[in-house]
C-alpha cells in the first residue's frame, strides 16, 4: 500500500491598523506616524521579514504574515495564536478575528489566515529562534531568529514585500474593510 504524504498546513494572524485610529481609515496628509505613506487603502498591516541565511539580503518577496505549520491534532486558530506568539514574542492582542480564508502556496502548503485590528510596536518584537547547520555541510549548528524584522506596511508596500502566495490575503482584508464587515468585538475566532 503506497504511503500518503500528509498535506502541509499553516495558520496565521494578519494584524492591521487604521492610521490615526480613525474608523474610516482616512488621513489628512497621506502620512502616518511611522513614515509609511498611505496608498489610499486606509490601513496598514504588520508583516515580518523571514530570518535565517536564505532570506538575508532579500527584501522583495521575503516577508510573511506571522504564521506556522500545525498538525491534525491542532485547530488552525490555535496554531495561528501560537505561531503569532512564537514569531512576535508576545501574545496575540485581544479582539475580533476576521477569517480571510485559505490559499494554496506554490510549494503545495495550504495557509489559513485571520485578520485582527490591533496596534503593536513593531520594534518590541522578540522573535523565537530556530537552529540549523550553517554553512551547510560545516557541521556547525547556528541559531537564527524566525523573523528578523517586523514592519507596518501599506497594502501596496506589503504586496511588494510578501511572498507571492500570501498577497491574496491583502485583497481579502481590503474587501472586508470596504464592506464594513470588520468591527471590534469578540476575542478570537
Amino acid at each position: 500500500m503506497p504511503s500518503q504524504k500528509r498535506a502541509r498546513r499553516s495558520a496565521g494572524l494578519l494584524l492591521f491598523r487604521r492610521p490615526d485610529g480613525r474608523p474610516d481609515g482616512a488621513v489628512d496628509d497621506g502620512a502616518v506616524d511611522d513614515g509609511a505613506v498611505d496608498d489610499g487603502a486606509g490601513f496598514e498591516v504588520l508583516i515580518g521579514h523571514m530570518g535565517g541565511p536564505f532570506w538575508a539580503g532579500r527584501r522583495s518577496a521575503a516577508w510573511s504574515i506571522p504564521k506556522g505549520e500545525y498538525g491534525p491534532e491542532e485547530e488552525p486558530a490555535a496554531a495561528a495564536r501560537r505561531e503569532f506568539e512564537e514569531e512576535f514574542g508576545r501574545p496575540a492582542p485581544e479582539g475580533e478575528w476576521v477569517p480571510l480564508g485559505e490559499a494554496r502556496q506554490s510549494g503545495g502548503k495550504t495557509v489559513t489566515v485571520w485578520a485582527l485590528e490591533a496596534d503593536l510596536d513593531a520594534a518590541s518584537a522578540v522573535p523565537g529562534t530556530f537552529t540549523m547547520e550553517w554553512p551547510r555541510g560545516s557541521g556547525v549548528p547556528r541559531e537564527f531568529p524566525e523573523v528578523d524584522e517586523f514592519a507596518w506596511c501599506t497594502p501596496r508596500e506589503a504586496a511588494e514585500r510578501l511572498v507571492t502566495g500570501q498577497r491574496v490575503f491583502l485583497d481579502r482584508l481590503r474587501e472586508h474593510l470596504a464592506d464594513g464587515r470588520v468591527t471590534p468585538g469578540r476575542d478570537g475566532p
